[in-house]
């Protein structure tokens, strides 16, 4: 065998040693070079140049919502349906970035924020970017604002009405309704307290005494005229001077005044009167946007005189659609008990219920039922037919000896006859809870005071039209331990009844004022 020249070996070496190294390299690269592509396919999209993007999930009674924008990482618009729910109010910023969850304090809206760590290289310095919830784009009219809060007050009386205790579990410094002379004490309560923080009325300036910011303070009328005077005063606390801010529209004309001065004695059509009333709506129509606006739904106006709806008929939205408080509470007449507020009637003769209030113990009243008072309407007819000198413990008159004393009887009687007249309200309603005489209703179509909250049968009693012959029969029937108790809620529901000169929580002013707020509760404005 031949071996090698010293130039062949030297060069087979630096061959094998060539490609041993080209080998080696190899399996060293490779293995860099794929896990460099798959470092660069799968690393974060921190190395993007988009803004932050927060993404939220609402849920809400079932409902979600959100709408986000990717490439510039704002919210477009968050709307939660929801009446429970605070509507106008901007969401809170997320400050704490390293969190992924955050629950509303009230258990029923979850946010849930994914929110990615965002790094850019800034002149060879690396700067953490962290983002924070944008405020919603969605911008609340005053309008929507007033009716969040009614939302929110809506809610709340339905949560307390889930109470069905005879006592509220309200606080109340002055007054904290209970027993069976309410429907629901602490929905009422809740009810009232939210009407004292919310309830804003605005009172049309336009229209001039004495038929506009007017009515009588006496008599029979009284209800209508106090009430007007009471919402003229400047340091009443529900009236405002900002229309924006009104829950409610007072018209504050008087039927009452309207009557006196544009009626004429023995006609038989009051157009003038109507006539005025259009005239009237017409220019704060034009004047402000707010009647038009709702077509009269969240305006009202109030009248004790008989006539109170006919008047009312000559603008058919308001006798369609806006809140009529009546004394005149009339279901034949057009009175719509879920839009019209039926208001009590109390004749105050002096103008003051001073010594009106009051009377003897159950014990000391001889007489079982008690009524006087003129033929006046188909109803009294009846009674003084049936009963007028024909009984001695049922004792009907249309008119009192001279020597009888109107109010001892009033006081002397159990029972209080209160039929109708030619209309349905009667003042003798108002007159026996002041006599803490149990009053009898008698009446069609009659829609008693604050009816939405007081429960009537617990305190009166009411008997139809075709019952008047068995009036004695049915008195008697009604045991003695029922008596009591009817008297005993009388004293307690007389508060609500009671005229103050200056009016007084819980009184008759802020019950008709409830009546109204409840009305406006069943009003959404768009």
């Amino acid at each position: 065998m031949r071996l090698p020249n010293k130039k062949q070996l030297q060069y087979s070496q630096s061959t094998f040693w060539s490609s041993s190294s080209f080998l080696v390299l190899l399996l060293l690269i490779l293995p860099l070079a794929v896990i460099s592509v798959l470092v660069f396919t799968l690393a974060p999209a921190s190395t993007t140049s988009f803004s932050p993007v927060l993404s939220w999930k609402v849920g809400v009674s079932g409902y979600s919502y959100s709408s986000v924008s990717e490439s510039t990482g704002t919210t477009d618009h968050i709307f939660i349906a929801n009446e429970t729910i605070q509507q106008g109010h901007q969401l809170e910023q997320i400050h704490d970035s390293s969190s992924s969850d955050s629950l509303a304090a009230n258990g029923t809206i979850l946010l849930v924020q994914e929110q990615e760590d965002i790094s850019k290289q800034n002149e060879s310095e690396e700067v953490n970017v962290t983002s924070s919830m944008p405020e919603p784009v969605k911008r609340y009219s005053k309008l929507e604002k007033l009716e969040a809060s009614l939302a929110r007050a809506r809610s709340s009386i339905r949560e307390a009405a889930l109470v069905r205790n005879l006592t509220s579990v309200h606080q109340d410094p002055d007054y904290v309704p209970r027993g069976p002379i309410y429907r629901n004490a602490n929905a009422f309560h809740r009810s009232y307290l939210e009407m004292e923080k919310l309830f804003k009325i605005y009172v049309y300036e336009e229209g001039e005494p004495p038929m506009f910011h007017n009515g009588p303070c006496k008599n029979i009328y009284s209800t209508e005229g106090r009430f007007i005077h009471e919402m003229e005063k400047k340091n009443n606390v529900y009236r405002t001077k900002d229309p924006e801010k009104a829950l409610v529209y007072f018209l504050p004309f008087s039927v009452v005044m309207m009557v006196e001065y544009l009626y004429v004695p023995g006609a038989h059509e009051i157009n003038a009167i109507g006539r005025s009333l259009v005239d009237y709506i017409n220019i704060i129509s034009n004047k402000y946007p707010f009647w038009n606006r709702s077509l009269g739904a969240d305006h009202f106006m109030l009248s004790c005189h008989d006539w109170g709806p006919r008047t009312s008929s000559f603008v058919p939205h308001l006798f369609n659609k806006s809140i009529r408080v009546l004394c005149n509470a009339n279901t034949s007449e057009g009175f719509n008990p879920s839009k019209d507020a039926s208001l009590p009637e109390i004749n105050l003769l002096t103008g003051e219920v001073t010594g009106l209030i009051g009377g003897p113990s159950p014990s000391h009243r001889s007489v079982l039922a008690f009524f006087a008072g003129r033929l006046h309407g188909h109803i009294r007819r009846l009674l003084l037919e049936q009963w007028k000198n024909k009984d001695e413990e049922v004792q009907v008159y249309d008119q009192l000896p001279k020597n009888v004393s109107y109010n001892k009887m009033l006081r002397n009687s159990k029972y209080c006859l209160c039929p109708s007249g030619y209309e349905v309200a009667s003042p003798r309603v108002v007159e026996a809870i002041y006599a803490e005489c149990v009053p009898v209703l008698i009446s069609d179509s009659y829609v008693a005071p604050f009816s939405d909250v007081l429960n009537w049968k617990s305190f009166s009693v009411q008997i139809e039209v075709k019952d008047i012959p068995n009036i004695k029969k049915i008195l008697m029937g009604i045991s003695q331990r029922q008596y009591l108790r009817m008297q005993r809620r009388i004293k307690q529901v007389q508060r609500h009844f009671v005229v103050n000169p200056t009016p007084n929580r819980f009184d008759v002013f802020h019950m008709t004022l409830h009546s109204i707020w409840l009305r406006r509760l069943n009003i959404y404005l768009h």
